[in-house]
């Protein structure tokens, strides 16, 4: 098939730099957000995430005439939906008195109503967003239908899940590979033919349940392996071992490879996904449960570390390095950076908190100072949570010049404790029985 005109709706860190890429391909690109701020922004040849390259392509994108914003759908050969889904964070679920989370498909059931008036025969939807298994035959073909118009006869309905990693989000949609999953083999292939229009990567058709699984399959073994090294962290720091250490002398097993612990779980995906198959079959899923119950206590361990340290946190100053959910992005999205805050500040502690890739951040109940210098000026103890490049390259002598600060605290293995100690700082490691 030969796409002249694509929708994509929903505009954040996987939509909008899959329309650019679209444009930059010569393909004319609608870009629809229910964001007015957002649509604005975009139109005025700006943006509003930050992702390495991403204005330099979407400057090219708006200069060759292929790409507009708008609030809502036209007519188009393909849609995308790339909307967020989140778990809902005023409702759970329960199976034998375990609470779980529950996935919030508002923003997909929204984008499919808002389809159904411009979808004609022969055109391509394909849903993008996580989700649970079987949204894409439960949930949005039902809607689509209320046009009139069939699923896989009239019309090819696919699930295709993003897999790209942020900071290298422009490289990964045209070098990975590509699950496309049908509700017919039919539909899986005019998926196959849209996404062909940039993708080097291989494309493997697949049906829609498959590809929607894939896609949990793979963030919830990331998730796994994360609790099992949060695990060995606190398991490290009860009998006085530094499981940083102790990682890289396990891993030289050829079948060994454990993961790097830190402060918990973030994002948009690994800290979610697996929740959407314990939501599906609570029965089957005690140990994806259990995982994220491990991860999604890990800020309270970093927390118990800060207490140890510093002992009652009443009025203490804390400089918190970082509240992206990872190194060298401006994704707050369930950080748990930003939770070990919310847990300081319940212990009275003032926090202070640096993040040089979002310093305008609005996150209630949470001060960031304008410059790293002035988030250590009056601390008590620097705690060291994100591991972005320019924290990493601190020299402790100049950080030494600029605080009273004499504690450090990294749940990240992002210093050399010796070259701390050398100028006086108290080192204090994430996962280590043993201070310097």
């Amino acid at each position: 098939m030969k796409f002249n005109k694509v929708c994509v709706i929903g505009l954040g860190y996987i939509g909008l730099p899959t329309a650019a890429t679209f444009a930059m391909h010569g393909v004319e690109v609608l870009g629809v957000d229910i964001s007015p701020n957002i649509i604005e922004t975009l139109n005025r040849g700006e943006i509003h995430i930050h992702e390495p390259g991403l204005p330099e392509i979407f400057s090219n994108a708006v200069k060759s005439g292929k790409f507009k914003a708008a609030l809502k759908p036209e007519e188009a050969d393909a849609f995308i939906i790339a909307v967020p889904t989140p778990f809902k964070h005023d409702k759970t679920g329960e199976y034998q008195g375990a609470a779980y989370k529950l996935a919030d498909m508002n923003a997909v059931t929204s984008a499919a109503e808002s389809i159904v008036p411009h979808l004609k025969k022969g055109n391509v939807v394909i849903l993008e967003s996580t989700s649970p298994p079987r949204t894409t035959l439960d949930l949005v073909a039902p809607i689509l239908e209320k046009s009139t118009l069939k699923a896989g006869i009239d019309f090819h309905l696919c699930y295709s899940p993003e897999r790209v990693l942020p900071g290298q989000i422009l490289r990964e949609l045209i070098e990975n590979s590509r699950v496309i999953g049908g509700v017919t083999p039919e539909s899986a292939q005019a998926g196959a033919d849209l996404y062909a229009t940039f993708v080097k990567g291989q494309i493997i058709q697949t049906d829609a349940t498959t590809a929607e699984m894939v896609k949990l399959m793979e963030n919830t073994y990331r998730d796994v392996n994360i609790a099992i090294a949060n695990e060995f962290a606190r398991l490290a720091d009860k009998f006085g071992v530094d499981v940083w250490e102790a990682i890289p002398i396990a891993n030289l097993h050829p079948r060994v490879k454990i993961l790097s612990p830190g402060p918990g779980v973030g994002g948009h995906c690994i800290s979610v996904d697996p929740w959407f198959f314990v939501e599906a079959a609570p029965e089957l899923t005690p140990l994806i449960y259990n995982t994220r119950q491990v991860n999604d206590s890990q800020p309270h361990f970093v927390v118990d570390v800060v207490k140890r340290t510093l002992g009652a946190l009443k009025g203490k100053k804390i400089a918190a390095l970082g509240l992206a959910y990872k190194p060298d992005v401006d994704d707050l999205r369930e950080s748990p950076a930003v939770e070990v805050i919310h847990l300081l500040q319940k212990e009275d502690a003032e926090v202070l908190a640096c993040e040089p890739f979002k310093p305008d951040a609005n996150m209630p109940g949470i001060t960031i100072a304008p410059t790293f210098d002035e988030s250590i000026h009056d601390a008590d103890a620097i705690l060291f949570l994100v591991r972005h490049s320019e924290f990493v390259k601190l020299d402790p002598n100049d950080v030494a010049k600029q605080t009273k600060a004499r504690i450090v605290i990294d749940t990240v293995n992002g210093w050399d404790s010796t070259e701390w100690t050398k100028v006086g700082f108290h080192f204090v490691k994430l996962g280590s029985g043993k201070t310097t």
